[in-house]
C-alpha cells in the first residue's frame, strides 16, 4: 500500500505540472525580516503545537550556534506558497556515539581537528522535531518534491558540506521519499515516546498499562516520601519563577549524555509570554523551594512533555521523577488528554510505564557526489539508536527503521 501511495503521489505531481506548465515551483532563501509581511508564514504549522511563533522564539532565543534562514516555495507569479525553516550549524556527525566505538576518529583528529565535523544545513527546528511545510493549496508531497530538487544547490551556495532533514516524524516518510530518490539516506534519530492515557483515572492507567513489577516499584517509591509535602501547581506564566526554573533545567542538561540544543532563559521566558495558548508549566514545590518543573505543550488531545528540570540535591532521595509521572498523568487524564508524548532519552522508566516508541527520522546527504555514497553506507552504523540496548526492548523498535 505504501508503494502504491507513493506512486499515486508522484503521478499527481507529474499531472499537476503537466496540466499547468506555468506553475513550476522555485525555492528561494529568505530571512526573518522578509517574512514580516508574509501572510503565508503566519499560517505555517498552524495545526502543530509548534506553529510559526515557536520558530520565531527559537531564532530569538537560541543564537549561539545557529544561523537561521527559511526556504520560500514560490510559484511562477512570485507568490510564496509555503515556508520551510532551516538553520546552519557546525555539526559533529559522531556526536552521541560512544568514544570507544570510534577511537580511530580521535587519532585522525589529532592531525585534522575538523574531521567529520561539517558545516551542516539542517531543515527543521533547532529545538525539537521538524515538520514539513505545506498549505491547503500546496500538498506536502509537492512542497517536498520542490525542495528536494533545489536543496543541494542552495547548500553549496551557503558553504554547507552536509544536508540533514532533522528529526521528522515517521508520518512524513511517504512525502519525503523524494529525498531518498535524490540521494539522501534515511536513518533513525533518537525517538520520542507516546503513552495512551485514555483512562478514567490514574489508578486505572497504573492497573492496566503497567506490569506488576512496575506497579510495585512505582507505588513503593511514592510511599517512601509520602510525608514530604510535595505539591504541584500549573501556570502558563513563569516570569516570576524563571530564576528558579532555569537552574533546574541546567542540572538535567548537564547530566545528559546526548545533547544538541542548550536552551536559554529567554527561550522559557518568550514561550511563556508569546504562546500561553499552547504552553503549560507544571511546578513541584517542597515547602517554599522549587524542586522540579516540566514544560509541556498542548495539541488537540495530546500533551507533549518537552523539558523537565530537577533539583538533584533532593530529587533522587525524594523520588521526584515518580511524583512528576503521577501528577502529570493525573492532570492530563482529568483534562481529557488521550496521549502523553515525550521527548527522547531516559527510555528505561518509559519502557516500564507503558510507553511506545514514536519514531523520528533523519534524512542525510553530503553535497559531494563522490563523498555521498560512502556517507550513505557508513551513517546507519554511526547512529546512537543502533547501540541503545533499552530501545531494543520496546515492542515497536522495528518501527524506527
Amino acid at each position: 500500500m505504501r508503494r502504491l501511495w507513493r506512486e499515486a503521489c508522484r503521478t499527481w505531481v507529474m499531472d499537476t505540472h503537466a496540466a499547468s506548465s506555468r506553475m513550476p515551483f522555485s525555492v528561494q532563501i529568505v530571512t526573518r525580516d522578509d517574512l514580516k509581511s508574509c501572510a503565508v508564514w503566519q499560517s505555517m504549522f498552524a495545526r502543530e503545537r509548534k506553529d510559526h511563533r515557536y520558530y520565531e522564539i527559537v531564532e530569538d532565543a537560541l543564537r549561539d550556534r545557529f544561523e537561521y534562514r527559511y526556504f520560500a516555495i514560490v510559484d511562477d507569479t512570485g507568490k510564496i506558497r509555503a515556508i520551510q525553516p532551516f538553520f546552519l550549524v557546525d555539526q559533529d556527525i559522531l556526536e552521541g556515539v560512544k568514544s570507544e566505538r570510534v577511537r580511530w576518529v580521535s587519532l585522525i583528529r589529532r592531525i585534522s581537528p575538523r574531521f567529520l565535523k561539517l558545516r551542516t544545513l539542517m531543515v527543521g527546528c533547532s529545538a525539537g522535531e521538524g515538520h514539513l511545510s505545506h498549505a491547503d493549496d500546496l500538498p506536502a508531497v509537492v512542497a517536498a518534491e520542490s525542495l528536494s530538487r533545489a536543496i543541494v544547490k542552495h547548500a553549496r551556495a551557503l558553504g554547507a558540506d552536509l544536508i540533514v532533514l532533522k528529526e521528522f516524524p515517521a508520518r512524513y516518510r511517504d512525502a519525503l521519499e523524494c529525498f531518498v530518490t535524490a540521494g539522501f539516506v534515511r536513518v533513525p534519530s533518537m525517538p520520542m515516546t507516546k503513552l495512551n492515557v485514555d483512562y478514567d483515572s490514574f489508578e486505572s492507567y497504573v492497573s492496566t498499562a503497567m506490569s506488576g513489577n512496575a506497579r510495585r516499584h512505582f507505588r513503593k517509591n511514592l510511599r517512601a516520601t509520602a510525608g514530604e509535602g510535595i505539591r504541584m501547581s500549573v501556570t502558563d506564566d513563569i516570569s516570576a519563577q524563571l530564576d528558579e526554573i532555569y537552574p533546574l533545567y541546567l542540572q538535567v542538561y548537564e547530566r545528559s549524555k546526548l545533547r544538541f540544543e542548550k536552551l536559554t532563559r529567554d527561550y522559557f521566558r518568550l514561550l511563556s509570554a508569546r504562546m500561553k495558548d499552547k504552553v503549560r508549566f507544571l511546578l513541584w514545590h517542597r515547602g517554599n523551594r522549587l524542586a522540579a518543573f516540566g514544560m509541556f505543550m498542548v495539541q488537540e488531545d495530546q500533551l507533549f512533555s518537552e523539558y523537565l528540570g530537577f533539583d538533584y540535591a533532593v530529587a533522587l532521595d525524594l523520588h521526584l521523577y515518580h511524583y512528576v509521572i503521577r501528577d502529570m498523568t493525573t492532570w492530563a487524564i482529568a483534562r481529557g488528554f488521550k496521549w502523553i508524548r515525550s521527548s527522547g532519552l531516559n527510555y528505561d522508566p518509559k519502557l516500564r510505564y507503558g510507553h511506545r516508541l514514536d519514531p523520528l527520522d533523519l534524512y542525510v546527504r553530503h553535497v559531494s557526489p563522490m563523498v555521498n555514497p560512502v556517507m550513505k553506507v557508513a551513517l546507519p552504523w554511526l547512529q546512537p539508536v543502533r547501540y541503545d540496548a533499552t530501545l531494543k526492548k520496546f515492542p515497536n523498535y522495528g518501527d524506527l527503521w
